[in-house]
């Protein structure tokens, strides 16, 4: 047994998803006026699902964790960072050098953190 969705909990999920379709490139599989769903290339689902309707109710704050994408390459990093940049996002971290590699930080129109990093390893799908 594995995880195979991410649920973010959103105010608006027609305007999330407006979002995640700028930066993922992509259109949602699934789409009502609660709940929008995207397929990750990897096989991850990635889920907005309006604040306001989860139960349990939700008690975390956007920012509490985030998604983050490994990347190949130092430049791919600089490289996505412009096609975001140019898609809207709203930059947290410009692009640093940290412990564990280089990468940025975005908030989505909620606060969720979007972390784009490259290890210097090689990235996985």
């Amino acid at each position: 047994m594995e995880p195979g969705f991410v649920i973010l909990y959103v105010k608006n999920p027609a305007a999330s998803a407006a979002f995640y379709s700028r930066l993922l490139g992509s259109d949602p599989i699934e789409s009502s006026p609660a709940f929008v769903m995207f397929a990750l290339k990897s096989g991850m689902m990635l889920c907005l699902w309006i604040r306001d309707e989860v139960q349990p109710a939700v008690r975390s704050q956007p920012g509490a964790f985030e998604l983050a994408v490994s990347v190949e390459s130092r430049a791919k990093v600089e490289s996505v960072l412009r096609e975001w940049r140019a898609a809207g996002a709203v930059v947290a971290l410009e692009p640093t050098e940290l412990d564990f590699g280089y990468g940025f930080v975005v908030r989505d129109p909620d606060g969720h953190l979007i972390r784009v990093f490259n290890s210097g390893a090689p990235a996985t799908a």
